[in-house]
C-alpha cells in the first residue's frame, strides 16, 4: 500500500491510500497488463490497476472453492461474529474508504461519506440472519421423514458497478460469506481502488480462511472469464441491462443461477392534490444529483398533472439551479464529476439528442468547464414528449425528463411503456389514489410521497429489464444457497 497526495479541484491536498494489486488466494498479486484510473474531477492519475489474466481468475475461483469447504463448517453464530468484527473494522476505516471512493468515483463527499458504514450495516444485518438459513419438514406419510436443508454454492461471482463502489463490494461479500460461500469480486474498471483497499482490511483482519474473499480487476473480458468459469456456482451482479444480459449469457454456459440489479427509467408521478413543494423537492432529491444522477433508482421521468405543472416545474428548476457542481472533496459542492470520459460523452450525447429532437430545455444543458479539466455537466431538465429518446432510455446522468399529463390511464400506459421497472414514486394526499397507482406501476420498488430511501430488510429489485431477484433482504441471503431435499425411510 502507498499514499498518494491528490490535489483537488479547489486546491486542497488529500492523502489517498492506494492498493494497486489484486487479492487472490490470500495474497496480493500484480499483472503485466494494467489500466490507469484517474480522479474524474481533474484527470489526475491515481494508479495503474492490473488486468487479471485467465490464470489469475481461475486461481481466485479455486481459492474461493477451497476456502468455502473450510468456512461452511464454521458454526453460524461464529460466522456472524466474524462478519460483525469485519463491520467494526470497516467502520474504523470509513474515512480512508471514503477518500478513495471520492477520488476514484468523483461523487460528492457528502454523498459517499456514509457508504462504508452502510456496508457495515449490511454485514451486521446478514450476520444476524445466519441462523435463518434453515429448511422445512414436508409431510410424506407415516413411514418416511422428509426435510430440506440449505447449502452454499461454493463460489459466488460478485460483479459490481461504479456508482457507490465500496458499499456495493461490502454488500456482495455479506450474504455470500454468511451463507458459507467463498466469493470473487470484480469491481468496475472505473472504480476498483476501494475494493482493493477493502481486500487489505480483510487480509490484515485474519478473520476468514485465505481465499474466501478475492478481488480481481479489469474490464468486461475479466468479468466474462469469471462468470463463465465452470466452478462459479452463483453470480450476483449490479450494473447496466446490457452488462446484465452479457453476464446472464455467460452464466448460462454452465447454468449458474444469477441475481441482477440493473438499470431504471423510473417514474415520479405527481397528482394535483399532492403537497406541491414536497413533490418538487422530492423530484430534485430523487435525481441523486450528489451522484451526478448516476443511480439506477433515480426518478429520471417526472410526470406532472397539467393543473399543477407550472408550479411543480418551477420548484424543480429552482432546485436544480441551486445545485453547485464542483470539487467533490469540497463540502460546499452539491454535485461532483461524471465518473469517466465514456460516461461523460454518453450524458452529453443524450443532452444534444434531446435538443435535436425538439425537447424544451427547462434548465441546464451545458458542460461545466474548469481549467484543470474534469467531467462536469449542469443539472439538466427537459420537457419532453413520450416518444423522445431521453424519455425512454437510461442516461445514468443528471438529466431529467418532465412529462405533462391529464388522463390517468394514458399517463400510466406511458409510465409502463419503457423496458425498465426498477423503482417509482407517487405524490398524492389521497390514499385510494396512491394505492391504485402503486398497483398499476410496473416496478419492483415504489415509494409514496418520497423517492429514494432504502431500508435494511426491505427487498430491492426490479421488473422487466431492471433485473432478476431481490437484494438487501433475507431473499438475497436465501438466493446464495441451494436446497437439498432429504427423504428417510423409517
Amino acid at each position: 500500500m502507498r499514499n498518494t497526495e491528490l490535489r483537488t479541484l479547489s486546491g486542497m491536498r488529500v492523502d489517498v491510500p492506494i492498493v494497486d494489486e489484486m487479492y487472490v488466494g490470500g495474497e496480493f498479486v500484480g499483472a503485466e497488463e494494467t489500466f490507469p484510473t484517474v480522479h474524474p474531477a481533474t484527470g489526475a492519475h491515481l494508479a495503474d490497476v492490473p488486468v487479471a489474466t485467465p490464470e489469475q481468475v481461475g486461481t481466485a475461483v479455486q481459492a474461493a472453492m477451497a476456502a468455502s469447504l473450510e468456512w461452511r463448517e464454521t458454526e453460524p453464530m461464529e460466522r456472524r461474529a466474524r462478519v460483525d468484527a469485519l463491520a467494526d473494522i470497516i467502520d474504523d476505516a470509513a474515512d480512508e474508504l471514503t477518500r478513495i471512493d471520492v477520488a476514484d468515483n468523483g461523487s460528492c463527499l457528502s454523498k459517499l461519506q456514509d457508504d462504508a458504514s452502510r456496508g457495515a450495516t449490511a454485514l451486521r444485518y446478514f450476520g444476524g440472519l445466519a441462523t435463518e438459513l434453515k429448511g422445512e419438514t414436508i409431510p410424506t406419510g407415516n413411514d418416511t421423514l422428509d426435510f430440506t436443508v440449505r447449502e452454499p454454492y461454493g463460489v459466488v461471482a460478485g460483479i459490481i458497478a461504479f456508482n457507490p463502489p465500496v458499499m456495493f463490494a461490502i454488500r456482495k461479500i455479506a450474504p455470500a460469506v454468511v451463507a458459507g460461500n467463498g466469493i470473487v469480486i470484480k469491481p468496475s474498471e472505473f472504480t476498483s481502488l476501494s475494493a482493493l483497499y477493502l481486500a487489505k482490511l480483510i487480509h490484515d483482519s485474519d478473520l476468514f480462511p485465505p481465499g474466501l474473499v478475492n478481488v480481481v480487476t479489469g474490464g468486461g473480458t475479466v468479468g466474462e472469464r469469471l462468470t463463465t468459469h465452470e466452478d462459479v456456482g452463483f453470480v450476483s451482479m449490479i450494473g447496466s441491462p446490457e452488462t446484465g444480459k452479457a453476464v446472464m449469457k455467460s452464466a448460462a454456459e454452465h447454468l449458474a443461477p444469477v441475481t441482477l440489479e440493473l438499470g431504471g427509467k423510473n417514474p415520479n408521478i405527481v397528482f394535483p392534490d399532492a403537497d406541491l413543494d414536497a413533490a418538487a423537492e422530492g423530484a430534485v432529491n430523487g435525481m441523486s444529483l450528489t451522484w451526478q444522477g448516476q443511480s439506477c433508482g433515480s426518478g429520471s421521468r417526472l410526470f406532472v398533472h397539467e393543473d399543477v405543472f407550472d408550479t411543480v416545474v418551477d420548484g424543480v428548476v429552482e432546485g436544480f439551479e441551486s445545485i453547485r457542481p464542483g470539487d467533490p472533496f469540497d463540502e460546499a459542492s452539491t454535485m461532483g464529476a461524471i465518473v469517466s470520459e465514456p460516461q461523460f460523452e454518453k450524458v452529453t450525447h443524450y443532452i444534444e439528442t434531446a435538443k435535436d429532437e425538439g425537447a424544451r430545455l427547462l434548465t441546464g444543458g451545458e458542460v461545466v468547464e474548469y481549467d484543470s479539466g474534469g467531467y462536469f455537466v449542469e443539472p439538466t431538465a427537459f420537457e419532453v414528449g413520450p416518444e423522445m429518446t431521453i424519455a425512454n432510455e437510461e442516461i445514468f446522468g443528471p438529466v431529467l425528463s418532465v412529462l405533462r399529463w391529464s388522463d390517468y390511464d394514458e399517463m400510466m400506459d406511458i409510465v409502463n411503456s419503457v423496458d425498465y421497472g426498477l423503482t417509482g414514486s407517487v405524490w398524492t394526499s389521497d390514499l385510494e389514489r396512491a394505492h391504485r397507482a402503486v398497483r398499476d406501476i410496473e416496478s419492483g420498488y415504489v415509494w409514496v410521497n418520497q423517492h429514494g430511501p432504502h431500508y435494511v430488510g426491505a427487498p430491492f429489485g426490479g421488473y422487466k429489464e431492471s433485473g432478476i431477484g431481490k437484494n438487501e433482504s433475507i431473499d438475497e441471503l436465501l438466493d446464495h444457497t441451494r436446497v437439498k431435499n432429504v427423504n428417510i425411510s423409517l
